[in-house]
């Protein structure tokens, strides 16, 4: 069952909902699918997520939505379809709807997931002096943006000690390109006494290499700060796995 090009030559009906069917009068896990969830979780807690191959980690999340049924397969299809654990917790909720098996209870508890991540790589920045916590900014940053299908932009604005006081969505805009207005975002800086900020931008296509626009843009926006007193400490643009800084590439 776990070669998934077995899987699929297989009829439908076992992944036509996520809604688990259980025979009249039995309450109870099949001894295979218990004994083999006790040894991935005995494994989980012993080695923690290093000693567990995507599908198995998946696999542990399925487990909550999917009670009493074999999840391999589904873990499976769903790395084919979307490549990796995170982007398979990334995934946008009309892309989720797509795979066989996957209803409103997976796509939550997959979401749930997604939301505790963000919320973990949020905490190890906030109220917390940037420049000492620059790689929880950065992972923060990848988590949240690294396996998004269209641009999003965001704004780190930090106070007169670079402490973290507003991490604001500016924009989203196509595979491609996010309108950003320089005059509103100052005008946003201003409004929360910010004196100094960090922008973020995602490239879906992976590359996190600056397009002339992107270049362009952060100057507007380095004028119009400048002019105000508001410092621009750096633009940082997430790829899928690693990221570009303006200011070690000598663009800012």
């Amino acid at each position: 069952m776990s070669d998934s090009r077995a899987f699929k030559e297989m009829t439908l009906p076992l992944f036509d909902s996520d809604e688990v069917v259980v025979p009249a009068g039995s309450g109870k896990q099949p001894s295979y699918i218990r004994d083999h969830r006790k040894r991935l979780r005995d494994r989980f807690m012993s080695g923690g997520a290093d000693a567990l191959p995507d599908y198995e980690m998946l696999e542990l999340v399925l487990f909550r939505a999917i009670p009493r049924r074999d999840v391999k397969p589904l873990a499976h299809v769903l790395l084919d379809r979307f490549g990796s654990f995170n982007a398979v917790i990334s995934a946008p909720f009309d892309q989720l709807e797509t795979v066989p098996g996957v209803g409103e209870t997976v796509i939550c508890e997959l979401k749930v997931v997604e939301a505790a991540a963000h919320r973990l790589a949020r905490s190890r920045v906030a109220q917390r002096p940037i420049v000492s916590s620059w790689d929880a900014l950065l992972e923060y940053c990848h988590t949240a943006m690294a396996h998004r299908d269209i641009e999003q932009f965001r704004i780190f604005y930090l106070d007169r000690r670079n402490t973290l006081i507003a991490d604001e969505e500016q924009a989203r805009g196509t595979v491609d390109h996010v309108p950003v207005y320089p005059r509103e975002v100052v005008k946003r800086a201003l409004h929360l006494n910010a004196s100094a900020l960090i922008l973020v931008h995602n490239h879906p296509s992976g590359d996190p290499t600056p397009s002339q626009s992107d270049i362009d843009m952060t100057r507007q926006i380095e004028t119009a700060a400048n002019a105000l007193g508001i410092t621009l400490h750096d633009h940082i643009i997430i790829g899928k796995s690693c990221e570009t800084s303006f200011r070690s590439e000598g663009l800012i």
